[in-house]
């Protein structure tokens, strides 16, 4: 009887975990970590206040402001914060019973609904609109227990940061609409950027019928519209808000342009929105990844592919920060966070996406020659954080912006993955050569030629940040290897002629070894403890390190030399993929939980980027934990002919791995 009792309620635990729709309904506004809703262009993050917005974060709008002398994300104007009066009382957080919030994973919105005592029941559902990128719309349906008077407001605020104000309220009217405007500009800090917004009501009535809506003007930074409406005992009364939001980085006439988006938007209606914005997610989770046997791994897991798929796009040319657009943290920069970690999934589940990733580091090409030229080096050096236009922007005070070169590796060899996945060789000409070449000249200047097996490259940041200014690390030196040779096998490809030297090069390169085998990560290396991998990476994604027996050796030292507190969840990602390589499903499985479990926060599960950590969402640690399942568990591998399967090892309570709409034939792998 005591085992059919656990059984049941393990039975009743796990279908209680959707693997869709991730829900909250204790919610405490002091341990609150909001979830984004984004559409790879325009996100929104969450709060615990009803019809409140956190932020609006714009990709590609940068501004000097704040710490660090340096470009920074801005935050945008909060286009879809909303005040509701129910019979003259205004709805907060005080007055409010029953509040839920719920991400839908599948269709990217996320709902929030609540009781007001004795009056009405209330619901809203936010979406940043997947085909329209710019546009944002916000859904409210309200059922009155008894007849009620129901006053609306949407209030257009401008984030401290913006300066130089200007509001402007518009109606157009139409013989079949009445459009009002609701619309705010501001200049970005330095007044670089004209930022601009603009939303407008969607009511539910026949033209001619639907509420009086009404301007406001508060002060400089804030105004609003608004309309009241008798709603009737028991009747449902529904209405939106739909916006725009866009600058003079993404449109040379952003004022005109965002209300031309939001009036496109209100003529389409709701309706059209919905089901338009719910196709693309449906053709986005035509790649997948399916767990059979374990709820909750199968819901994180939707979770992180949901966030790598909201922070990115196809046809942007931009590419995501650590935190995507979750935020301002990393003031919005791209690392070697995006190539090395978010990039790889990306890449083999939506290779249109992955192109805008690798293009955003082509058109910043020129950016990455003159920073080779000023360090005295040829070809082209790739800064450790870029922005909008592709030149050093790390915080003087962090080392590793003059120092840690292997950024530039990492970028060429995101270049050849995107070729061997796509196989497009008019790519490879056009684009993918041009990085391929000039980090392949870096490199074979950057080196110090000091006899044969010694061309050392000195004083860099290791891929472990805690060794700052070593020689021969060993990340650094096996990705130059890896970049100089995919430089050469890409001339082959295109019947050009390599420069000899680079195989010189990458022969000459060391990777050295500590006395008892073990790979060093660097030259002075005694045995620290690391902040993240570095060694381990020779064995994936470099295959430096082909030896089964080299990499448990590896995995075996390194493991116990990061410590449990301050490091980010990207390297246990790793020992779970190669220990699934190895064949070893439990310390596979071990990894793969210690990678995220200590670093999720509530109440939707967000991933802080370290254990103890308050600064999610951590879009790195999602891409290497992604990786640890499609490229570890299942076995996906990136060759010379493509995508193809490794033999590998699944979980012990995992029945079933099945990943679907892999690579640009959409094929399917399974591993049982």
């Amino acid at each position: 009887m005591l085992l059919f009792f656990v059984l049941s309620s393990s039975f009743a635990f796990s279908q209680a975990i959707d693997p869709w729709k991730i829900s909250a309904t204790s919610i405490n506004p002091a341990s609150y970590y909001g979830v984004t809703v984004a559409n790879g262009m325009i996100g929104i993050v969450s709060s615990p206040e009803p019809f409140k917005v956190k932020d609006v974060v714009l990709a590609g709008a940068y501004d000097l402001y704040g710490r660090g002398r340096v470009s920074n994300f801005l935050r945008s104007f909060n286009l879809l914060n909303m005040n509701l009066d129910v019979d003259g009382q205004r709805v907060d957080g005080k007055t409010i019973s029953n509040m839920k919030q719920e991400l839908d994973m599948k269709t990217a919105s996320f709902t929030t609904s609540f009781d007001i005592a004795g009056k009405a029941t209330v619901s809203y559902t936010y979406y940043s609109l997947r085909h329209l990128p710019f546009t944002v719309l916000m859904d409210i349906t309200i059922t009155a227990k008894k007849e009620i008077t129901v006053g609306g407001s949407s209030v257009m605020e401008a984030p401290d940061a913006l300066k130089e104000v200007q509001n402007y309220y518009n109606e157009i009217d139409r013989p079949h609409v009445v459009i009002s405007l609701l619309t705010s500009t501001a200049k970005s800090p330095t007044g670089k950027l004209l930022m601009c917004a603009s939303n407008t009501f969607l009511f539910s009535e026949p033209h001619g019928e639907e509420p009086r809506v009404i301007h406001e003007m508060w002060d400089n930074n804030m105004h609003l519209m608004k309309f009241s409406r008798k709603i009737a005992a028991g009747e449902t009364y529904r209405f939106s808000i739909v916006g725009s939001s866009i600058t003079s980085a993404h449109h040379d006439d952003p004022l005109n342009e965002a209300e031309r988006l939001t009036i496109f938007a209100k003529l389409e209606g709701r309706e059209r929105l919905i089901q338009f914005h719910t196709k693309a997610w449906n053709e986005l989770w035509k790649s997948d990844i399916v767990i059979e046997g374990d709820p909750q791994s199968q819901q994180d897991i939707h979770s992180m592919l949901y966030h790598l798929y909201s922070f990115s796009r196809e046809g942007t040319s931009l590419s995501p920060s650590p935190m995507g657009l979750s935020g301002l943290g990393y003031n919005g920069h791209v690392f070697w966070d995006t190539e090395l970690w978010m990039f790889p999934a990306i890449l083999v589940l939506h290779p249109e996406i992955a192109k805008s990733l690798v293009d955003y580091r082509f058109e910043r090409l020129e950016g990455a020659r003159r920073n080779a030229f000023a360090h005295g080096y040829k070809g082209a050096m790739f800064p450790w954080e870029s922005a909008g236009t592709g030149v050093e922007e790390t915080p003087v005070w962090a080392l590793s912006g003059p120092f840690e070169h292997h950024i530039t590796a990492d970028v060429a060899l995101a270049a050849w993955n995107y070729y061997l996945v796509t196989q497009d060789k008019n790519w490879l000409k056009e684009r993918g050569w041009p990085i391929l070449s000039a980090t392949a000249n870096f490199w074979a200047s950057r080196v110090e030629r000091n006899g044969p097996g010694h061309y050392d490259i000195r004083n860099v940041v290791a891929a472990d940040e805690w060794a700052e200014n070593v020689d021969n690390n060993a990340f650094t030196n096996a990705a130059a290897k890896a970049n100089l040779k995919a430089a050469t096998e890409a001339a082959k490809i295109l019947g050009l002629t390599a420069d000899p030297d680079w195989a010189n090069v990458a022969m000459n390169i060391p990777v050295l070894k500590l006395e008892n085998g073990v790979t060093k990560e660097h030259e002075a290396y005694k045995g620290e403890g690391i902040k993240q991998a570095d060694v381990n990476l020779l064995g994936y994604p470099l295959k430096e390190i082909t030896d089964d027996n080299q990499i448990k050796k590896d995995l075996e030292y390194y493991q116990g030399r990061v410590p449990n507190q301050g490091t980010p969840a990207m390297t246990q990602g790793i020992f779970a993929l190669l220990y699934a390589r190895l064949g070893d499903p439990d310390k596979a499985f071990h990894f793969f939980k210690d990678a995220y479990e200590p670093n999720l926060l509530p109440p939707f599960r967000v991933i802080a980027e370290t254990k103890g950590g308050t600064n999610p969402y951590f879009a790195t640690g999602a891409g290497g934990i992604l990786q640890s399942v499609l490229m570890g568990f299942g076995g996906l591998d990136i060759g010379p002919k493509g995508i193809s399967q490794l033999k590998t090892t699944l979980p012990k309570n995992w029945k079933s791995l099945t990943i679907t709409g892999v690579g640009i034939e959409r094929k399917t792998y399974s591993v049982r």
